[in-house]
């Protein structure tokens, strides 16, 4: 009796899905066609190269793999764009003879949304995360890799519920 209950609720849900009703990533209908991201470029202080073109390419990536828009380069129903406002490291704490034991990488992201088939849904916004290492490490090479990584796959996710999931 249990499997029965069990094959009624998939069927259900991949039915739901299929009308419409409901999408696995949470977005509800759409009613854009088409998206655009616009190059955010770093004026951060302190500048790394090539995260502007990291960053934006994240953003398309994310936006593609989770909706069925179409990315145009111009006239997107949906607009983001804005830039990188912080690159920073700090240390988070010390050991006894005054040096960091942990540093945390933090990047900033300034972002204007813009629908233009709902205007009520536009939005000016900052998002944020970070990334801990030691600190007797540098931020270079697949450690920078790896932390730029997980902190773009957090803010493109913040964006993305911010402006389709409504999260």
């Amino acid at each position: 009796m249990k499997k029965i209950y069990t094959l009624l609720a998939l069927v259900s849900l991949f039915l739901l899905s299929g009308c419409n009703v409901y999408n696995f990533t949470g977005t509800g209908t759409i009613d854009a066609k088409t998206f655009q991201v616009n190059f955010f470029q770093n004026n951060a202080d302190l500048v790394a190269p090539g995260i502007d073109r990291e960053f934006t390419l994240a953003l398309q990536d994310l936006i593609m793999n989770q909706t069925n828009l179409n990315l145009v380069s111009t006239g997107g129903d949906l607009v983001y764009e804005g830039e990188i406002i912080d690159y920073r490291i700090t240390p988070m704490t010390a050991t006894a003879d005054q040096q960091a034991a942990q540093n945390r990488l933090t990047i900033r992201v300034n972002v204007r949304f813009s629908n233009k088939k709902k205007e009520s849904d536009d939005f000016e916004k900052t998002f944020e995360f970070y990334y801990d290492f030691a600190g007797t490490s540098l931020p270079t090479g697949s450690l920078l890799n790896t932390a730029i990584t997980t902190i773009f796959e957090r803010i493109t996710q913040d964006i993305f519920n911010e402006s389709l999931a409504k999260w």
